[in-house]
């Protein structure tokens, strides 16, 4: 009973726990430095054999290649086995040279004559003699001696002519290693008398895994969580370090989900096409995605957490109402502050508050939505709507008031009557014009215009244009001059299309040109892709500050006098479209007083054209 009381004390434990590991310790160093010796003496044994196998069989190939008679082959094996004899005469190693059929030529040994002119059947020499080289084979002879065999194919050129086969005896290999293996015991034994000596003096060193446990918390505090105690018994520090090790594990468990769940919120804020801004319960910035920081013009690097959230958005604190900080709202609000390519943005701002259980709200969460794009839209479809209702308002009302005059009587009277209906019709006819227009271009719109396209050379069409307008020119004094370049190619065009853009361009070149003067139209060549259309008036010209809106659907420089020549305001933007179709570009250039000059591209003919 005292014993097993004793047995239960630490010191006890400790003193067998030393002596079971160091007998552990020195059988696993045992083990390994058995099995490295092991493969390193037979790794060397290899390398011996197979370096004397290689040797031999480039020595031994000009013995089987050189002979041509039968007496002269026989000479040369017998030097040959004269050469292996004195060789390998105190090796205890066998050696046997084999001609390409598989006959023994040349033998060691002491049974030399008894195997030379026989055939060798090893699967080792069959695999040589075919190119193969073979691994290395253990034999076991009659007597139990264990031997390595080794057969290597000797080649002249890419021709194999014959084979050397080694067997090499490894007792003394074996030998070496038992008596390895008897000091290795014997060192154990010594080992195991010294370390139950030790482990009687440093039994009370019951601190030892006390600090260990210290050394790991102390090192999992700083964040290195792979730490694990060692357990080598059941008592109260082996009940310690399993508390230890089972705490480090949950506690690396925990942080790698939190770690992971970041990296799924970093990967989703980033890959947001909204900002996103969150904040504490102070209003001060923790976190903001790189699409927020785009929209407030904040560089990636800039180091910003704790800065007040307002002041960041350039907003007054009265804008946004103190409720969706803790209720939630959504408000409209212009970041004139945060000015991108001169304008400001428009944000829709959506606050919801983070709420904690006990604590209530701690912070709050902003999603920005950029809707710049989406009231300028917006507005682009009222100032649409509006154009088009003043566009079709001002005929309807001079109709109405015509046909009320008729009405009220003046249709009794022949030359007013006449003149009331033909201003009645031109209002009509500019009705019809401008709803077709629209109609134009709400197929371009929604894509379901179709170019149909043909090979044409593009001077006829400048010629056919400016026949057509020829008798308005006339009237006006006003001259046309075709400009083509030489060995201008065919273009791949919707000809119906390209007319009405160039009447368009025309159209506008004579109302806006003054009584004589030219109108110049040339046709040159880009590049192999591109041929270039240009229409040069000397007309009045257009302000600089207009340019840039000439292209706008209802847009007119001279309002008054743009309505009363019968334009619609949708020829440029037409023109352009039909351009844009082709896969072409459009610009305009012009000075006030001194003429414009409108540029369009247009695809050559092509390959490519064609199997498209």
């Amino acid at each position: 009973m005292m014993f097993l009381r004793r047995l239960q004390t630490v010191q006890i434990r400790l003193i067998i726990i030393y002596v079971l590991l160091i007998l552990v310790a020195m059988q696993l160093i045992g083990i390994y430095f058995i099995r490295t010796l092991e493969e390193s003496f037979y790794g060397n044994f290899q390398e011996k054999v197979n370096n004397e196998a290689f040797l031999l069989a480039e020595y031994v190939e000009d013995y089987l290649d050189v002979a041509e008679t039968e007496t002269d082959r026989l000479r040369t094996y017998d030097d040959l086995n004269i050469f292996i004899s004195n060789l390998f005469a105190s090796n205890d190693t066998e050696i046997q040279v084999i001609d390409a059929n598989g006959v023994i030529v040349s033998a060691s040994g002491q049974q030399t004559s008894r195997f030379i002119g026989q055939k060798n059947a090893q699967i080792e020499v069959s695999r040589a003699l075919q190119g193969i080289r073979s691994d290395e084979r253990i034999l076991m002879d009659a007597e139990g001696n264990r031997k390595l065999s080794l057969a290597m194919p000797v080649r002249q050129e890419d021709k194999v002519i014959g084979a050397v086969y080694i067997v090499s005896s490894m007792e003394g290999l074996f030998e070496t290693m038992n008596r390895i293996k008897q000091f290795l015991f014997t060192g154990t034994l010594i080992a195991l008398v010294m370390t139950t000596v030790l482990s009687i003096l440093l039994s009370n060193m019951i601190t030892a895994p006390i600090k260990e446990i210290t050394s790991k918390a102390v090192a999992i505090a700083v964040g290195n969580l792979n730490q694990r105690v060692n357990i080598q018994s059941k008592d109260e520090i082996g009940q310690l370090g399993r508390a230890f090790n089972d705490m480090t594990t949950r506690l690396k468990d925990a942080l790698s989900s939190i770690e992971d769940e970041k990296e799924k919120l970093d990967s989703v804020l980033s890959n947001m096409n909204d900002g996103v801004i969150g904040t504490d319960e102070h209003r001060r910035l923790i976190i903001m995605n790189l699409r927020a920081r785009s929209m407030l013009n904040i560089r990636a690097e800039e180091r910003i957490e704790g800065e007040e959230v307002l002041q960041l958005l350039g907003l007054e604190t009265n804008v946004v109402p103190p409720k969706a900080w803790t209720e939630g709202a959504t408000i409209i609000v212009p970041l004139r502050a945060k000015m991108q390519h001169g304008e400001a943005l428009t944000v829709k701002m959506t606050f919801t508050p983070i709420h904690r259980r006990g604590v209530g709200v701690t912070g709050t969460v902003l999603l920005l939505h950029d809707i710049t794009e989406q009231q300028k839209l917006e507005e682009s479809r009222k100032e649409f709507v509006a154009n088009v209702s003043h566009e079709l308002r001002t005929p309807l009302t001079t109709i109405k008031s015509y046909l009320e005059a008729l009405d009220e009587g003046a249709i009794e009277e022949p030359t007013l009557a006449h003149k009331f209906v033909h201003v009645t019709r031109n209002e009509t006819e500019r009705m019809i014009r401008l709803v077709s227009d629209l109609l134009h271009l709400s197929k371009y719109d929604s894509q379901q215009k179709k170019i149909r396209r043909e090979i044409t050379n593009i001077v006829p069409i400048l010629e056919e244009v400016a026949d057509r307008f020829a008798f308005q020119a006339q009237q006006r004094g006003i001259d046309f001059v075709i400009l083509p370049d030489k060995g201008l190619q065919p273009v791949n065009i919707d000809r119906d299309e390209i007319d009405q853009v160039l009447d368009n361009l025309i159209s506008n070149a004579i109302k806006y040109s003054p009584d004589g003067g030219f109108i110049t139209m040339t046709a040159s060549k880009i590049n192999q892709q591109w041929a270039e259309v240009t229409v040069t008036d000397q007309g009045i010209g257009i302000p600089q500050k207009e340019l840039s809106r000439v292209f706008e659907r209802f847009y007119r420089v001279d309002k008054a006098r743009s309505r009363d020549m019968g334009g619609t305001g949708l020829g440029l933007n037409i023109a352009l479209e039909i351009v844009r179709a082709h896969g072409g570009m459009m610009k305009i250039e012009s000075e006030q007083g001194a003429g414009t000059m409108v540029k369009f591209t247009l695809p050559h003919h092509t390959e490519d054209h064609d199997e498209a």
